[in-house]
């Protein structure tokens, strides 16, 4: 394989960004692939360095620290604990998780800016940018909002449109609108450095399309193409931002700017080595310069262009730096049949998932591998994660290991009997499981993690198959030496699931090494029909999975409805004001405070309830249309305020003698108008 030609391994996974927890949507993307890539690169003895960061920098968070009255500082520091900490909880096993607002973060982007200035890299460029005028502000790109001229969706930002994808200047937009203050912004000039990315398109196109045109996934390939090959080429993109919140720009003339955080984030990876190597007390270069490197970049689509194109370009004219060997981007997640978006509040947080499901990290991890983005948009359901946990975790994978250990608890007191005469179905289950590790690595190697899981679940359906063809319950009766041999295989078979499958499933793989009081089983292990040996006491079973019931996935979908009509509601606009009114015609209106004394249901109607009412004037009845939001019972005995000076309207045939007031809110409901304490009946409203 290509790999065994490499000393070590550089992994990376997309920086995420510090504005908001982790949803379902990232761990599909890229961090279970890279964990599982990692995994098994260490399993197999390589040398490996597995880095990530917080991203910290950029225009959502200065928004966010906006809206929420608070420092940028504070948001980034707030997320990057909680996703750090979901991280660790969720199993994903980095060597080093950093932060882009670290000092050493900040000292190494600056010396790339200052390197490639230094080089004459760079075109200083005099352009008209977006000013908003009542915010006195330039505004970068995420400030920006219009119509996408290339799809015509309206949210586009002004770097990039997240429905079709097409990477966008700001004045591309049509009818654009600063999102702070909700004006048209006006154009106004600014200095800022652009990277001349035309100079490096013959390097591009040999690097991508001629030395990776066969290894690299088409999807990151035909993104590349769309730039490299489009009839205006590739264009001067800049690489400095006016803000007040990133890295300073580092030379002459940089007041007021920062990096763009594009420019900034990609170099965190090698920060996050520089401190890495740094607390391991050895040298960082080698992962990053040294030929003998294997680069390997996981990101999802919407980040092909900065890791191929300009990160590359970076890194090529900064000179001595390995390139990337292959950047293995996922499509996207979907959820429920629907676009997964974090300011709707439709996502499933890792961080709640967690909470809500404790110890169920590999049921989330099978389910997202099993149904990765790899080649297409695909769709994550409630159902399906059922589905997939009943009938493939539960009853294939956790059924074959259990049954293993119970009946060789039951039939050989916990001790791993030894191998007799072998029959042919045993002949050909051993060479079944010497040639599955060979299967799942290969698959592994091409970043084919979805086919390698398929793998290790014929692993074990070949387990529980055999069991089910010997059915070592009925030959204990008249032949225990040739049980014991069916059990033994059956072990080893579940020995060797518990090392291939742990890239995938470490929390159940942990679950069965200690079953078998088994450490430090690596990849070269996987095959042999011997890692149990007989004679060796082992634990009792343990819990691998749990059923999932209907009533729990139900609950999680009906939580994504609520919290979807809880932020559509927080985001409609409020009914607008009628027309104006003089005082003299306010104080016509006779409101007062009554109590309900009876109500009921008019018959024939859905709408309606009779009240009577004590208005302090004397008893009165009124229809009210509220039976559909109030019980009767739940009316009696409340004070409400009514207009009593409304002239009676026959209703059903009946005098309604006010109007009970109610409050509409934004979806519709009604809610009560009452005093917040006790008065009498009859006080008026003014």
């Amino acid at each position: 394989m290509k790999n065994k030609s490499f000393k070590r391994y550089t992994v990376t996974s997309a920086l995420p960004y510090a504005n908001g927890p982790l949803h379902i949507g990232h761990l599909a993307g890229c961090y279970i692939p890279s964990d599982i890539y990692v995994r098994y690169l260490r399993s197999m003895g390589r040398d490996v360095a597995y880095v990530c960061g917080s991203d910290e920098h950029g225009v959502a968070i200065t928004i966010k620290a906006k809206k929420e009255g608070i420092t940028p500082q504070e948001v980034v520091n707030r997320y990057h604990e909680i996703m750090k900490k979901s991280f660790a909880e969720f199993g994903i096993s980095f060597d080093h998780y950093s932060r882009t607002s670290a000092q050493i973060h900040h000292e190494t982007a600056s010396e790339f800016f200052k390197d490639l200035y230094g080089k004459g890299e760079f075109l200083e460029q005099t352009t008209e940018q977006y000013f908003d005028e009542e915010a006195g502000q330039f505004l970068a790109d995420r400030y920006i909002e219009g119509t996408c001229p290339k799809c015509g969706h309206e949210g586009a930002y002004g770097d990039q449109c997240e429905k079709c994808g097409s990477s966008l200047s700001p004045t591309d937009l049509i009818n654009p609108i600063s999102k702070l203050s909700g004006n048209t912004p006006v154009l106004k000039e600014t200095k800022h450095w652009f990277l001349d990315l035309a100079r490096y398109t013959d390097f591009l196109k040999n690097w991508i399309l001629t030395e990776h045109g066969n290894d690299w996934k088409n999807n990151v390939l035909g993104q590349c193409r769309s730039w490299l090959e489009a009839g205006d080429g590739l264009q001067a993109r800049s690489m400095t931002r006016d803000l007040d919140w990133g890295i300073p720009v580092p030379v002459e003339g940089g007041e007021g700017k920062v990096l763009y955080v594009w420019f900034d984030a990609p170099i965190g990876y090698i920060s996050s080595t520089k401190e890495w190597a740094a607390e391991k007390g050895i040298a960082w270069e080698p992962y990053w310069k040294d030929k003998d490197t294997k680069l390997v970049h996981f990101i999802g689509k919407d980040n092909i262009v900065f890791h191929c194109i300009i990160f590359p370009a970076i890194l090529k004219t900064h000179g001595d730096f390995v390139l990337p060997d292959n950047v293995p981007a996922n499509e996207f997640l979907n959820l429920e049949g629907d676009k997964i978006s974090t300011s709707r509040n439709w996502a499933v947080w890792l961080h709640e998932y967690l909470e809500e499901f404790p110890g169920k990290q590999d049921v989330l991890r099978y389910v997202l591998t099993a149904n990765a983005p790899e080649t297409k948009d695909n769709d994550f359901t409630w159902k399906d994660f059922q589905s997939r946990n009943n009938a493939e975790l539960v009853a294939i994978y956790g059924n074959f290991i259990n049954r293993a250990v119970v009946l060789t608890h039951k039939f050989f007191d916990g001790n791993v009997p030894a191998v007799g005469d072998l029959h042919g179905i045993d002949k050909d289950v051993l060479e079944e499981i010497k040639a599955f590790p060979e299967k799942i690595a290969a698959s592994i190697e091409r970043y084919r993690f979805r086919e390698a899981l398929s793998f290790v679940m014929d692993f074990a359906r070949t387990g529980n198959k055999y069991l089910a063809d010997t059915e070592p319950w009925k030959s204990i009766k008249t032949d225990k030496e040739r049980t014991g041999t069916i059990l033994n295989i059956a072990l080893n078979i579940a020995a060797n699931l518990a090392v291939v499958g742990e890239p995938f499933l470490p929390f159940t793989s942990q679950k069965i090494f200690e079953m078998f009081s088994l450490e430090d089983l690596k990849w070269a292990d996987a095959g042999r029909i011997d890692i149990l040996q007989s004679g060796v006491k082992i634990n009792p079973a343990a819990l691998l999975f749990e059923k999932i019931e209907d009533n729990v996935v139900e609950a999680q979908v009906n939580k994504l409805l609520e919290s979807k009509k809880q932020n559509e509601l927080a985001n409609a606009k409020a009914a607008p004001m009628k027309e104006i009114i003089t005082f003299d015609d306010f104080v016509k209106l006779d409101m007062r405070v009554v109590k309900v004394l009876t109500a009921e249901a008019m018959p024939k109607s859905k709408k309606l309830l009779k009240l009577t009412v004590e208005t302090g004037l004397g008893k009165r009845t009124v229809l009210s249309g509220v039976a559909e939001f109030f019980k009767p019972e739940d009316l009696i005995g409340k004070q409400v305020v009514m207009l009593i000076n409304l002239a009676p309207r026959k209703m059903m045939g009946i005098d309604s003698e006010g109007m009970i007031l109610m409050a509409e809110d934004k979806d519709g409901s009604l809610k009560l108008l009452q005093p917040h304490e006790a008065t009498s009946d009859g006080s008026t409203i003014s």
